[in-house]
């Protein structure tokens, strides 16, 4: 057993797709098929359930695919650790960011990257829940996330400035002047929001709830994109962060304050306190303690 072995059960399982697994690891697929199946002989279990095409793993697999994803996490920190150790930072840095999370990661990214140019970056989309369980199972180095239940026992957190609201619009299709808006006004727009139980939907919605107002949007969706796109098309407009930098995404789209408009719980960067402490991790909450509070 090695370590390429896990890294190909690994992109496997995130691919689902023989072809796709093969070149992400840059490899033919018959080599990615025979690796595979000389785990399984060491193993003496089998991993994968085969068929014209991937049909997804045993029930032994996924239990060795968990064990997979540790090791690999561990030597991977064993690697950023030693080049910690030597003044550097290698390796990639995975970062989880809630949905229209007013927290831009970009200025973190390009002064790590400036100061460590080998260091690489993974940034996923992910719930308020998948955050804290992807970095108890250590898939994720650092969270972005609501802090208001928060185990502080399993976790440290930074809290950032309070999350302000603002409306996102095309100013081809609409035109609010200067003024911030009241939540009174918005009631009478075409609003596209994410889906009820996202978590800023929720403080979208005791914004409104708590002045009486009952939102009925034109548009819901689970996806920030598809969001984004029916704000520039005209068709709508949309309740984001005031400090999320969405007005910058595509000419012509505008971002007005909303009087009065906080989220429900504050944001923060989150990471594990649990043996072995990542080196990525503990780096990048050194850096962000840095960076001027606008950033």
């Amino acid at each position: 057993m090695d370590i390429k072995q896990l890294k190909f059960l690994i992109a496997l399982d995130e691919t689902r797709h023989f072809g796709q697994a093969a070149a992400r690891c840059h490899i033919t697929q018959p080599t990615l098929s025979m690796r595979l199946r000389s785990l399984e002989e060491e193993l003496d279990l089998p991993l994968v359930n085969r068929g014209q095409r991937f049909e997804g793993f045993t029930a032994p697999g996924e239990r060795v695919l968990a064990w997979a994803r540790t090791v690999l996490a561990a030597y991977d920190g064993l690697q950023a650790e030693a080049a910690a150790c030597r003044g550097n930072l290698i390796g990639t840095l995975r970062l989880g960011v809630v949905p229209l999370s007013s927290f831009d990661p970009l200025p973190l990214m390009q002064r790590l990257h400036a100061a460590h140019p080998d260091l690489r970056f993974e940034l996923s989309s992910l719930s308020s829940e998948q955050v804290l369980e992807h970095l108890a199972n250590n898939r994720i180095d650092i969270g972005v996330s609501y802090l208001e239940r928060l185990d502080n026992e399993r976790f440290d957190s930074l809290a950032f400035n309070e999350t302000r609201m603002g409306l996102l619009y095309d100013e081809r299709s609409f035109n609010f002047g200067e003024e911030p808006l009241s939540w009174e006004a918005l009631i009478e727009l075409p609003l596209c929001m994410l889906t009820s139980g996202m978590h800023f939907r929720q403080s979208i919605d005791h914004n409104f709830h708590s002045r009486g107002l009952t939102p009925q949007p034109l548009l819901q969706t689970d996806a920030v994109h598809q969001l984004l796109q029916a704000v520039h098309g005209g068709f709508c407009c949309a309740i984001m962060p005031l400090d999320g930098g969405a007005e910058t995404l595509a000419d012509h789209l505008r971002l007005q304050p909303i009087e009065n408009a906080h989220t429900l719980a504050p944001l923060g960067l989150i990471m594990r306190r649990g043996a072995p402490r990542s080196a990525l991790a503990e780096a990048c909450f050194a850096l962000y303690q840095k960076l001027p509070k606008d950033a």
